[in-house]
C-alpha cells in the first residue's frame, strides 16, 4: 500500500482527474483519467499511464505511437482529488497530431473553434491498422 496515494480523493468510479503538463515550459498538453493502478504504473514506470474511460482499461500513452510522457514530478491540488503530472513528452501528446491536445481556440466571430497550433507528425500514418 501507497500511504501518498490512499490520500487522493478518487471520485465514485475510482477515478481521479489527471493534467499532463511539460516539465521544461509548462505548456498543458492533456488531461487525462487514471485509477488506482494506473497512477501505481505510472510511479513503477517512470511513464505515464491512464485509465481509458472509453475502452474500459488501462493504456500506457504512447503505446501505439512511440510518443512516451517521461515522469519527472507528479503534484497534487490542495484538495487532493486533481493530479497533475510534469513530464518529458516524447514527439507530441495529442493523437491528432498536435503536441499538445489543446489546439484549438475559441473565435468569438466564427462559427467554429479555431486551430491555432501546427502538427507535429502525421497521425493517419501513425495509427494505421496494420
Amino acid at each position: 500500500m501507497n500511504a501518498q496515494l490512499d490520500q487522493l480523493k478518487f471520485d465514485s468510479r475510482g477515478l481521479i482527474p489527471v493534467i499532463v503538463q511539460d516539465a521544461a515550459n509548462g505548456e498543458v498538453l492533456m488531461q487525462a483519467w487514471m485509477n488506482r493502478q494506473a497512477l501505481e504504473l505510472t510511479l513503477q514506470t517512470g511513464k505515464v499511464h491512464t485509465y481509458s474511460r472509453s475502452r474500459g482499461r488501462l493504456a500506457l500513452k504512447g503505446e501505439s505511437s512511440g510518443h512516451f510522457q517521461l515522469v519527472r514530478q507528479l503534484l497534487t491540488d490542495c484538495d487532493m482529488d486533481v493530479v497533475l503530472v510534469k513530464v518529458e513528452q516524447l514527439v507530441a501528446a495529442c493523437h491528432e497530431g498536435y503536441r499538445s491536445c489543446f489546439y484549438r481556440a475559441y473565435d468569438p466571430t466564427g462559427k467554429q473553434w479555431k486551430i491555432v497550433a501546427p502538427k507535429v507528425f502525421d497521425d493517419k500514418a501513425v495509427y494505421q491498422k496494420k
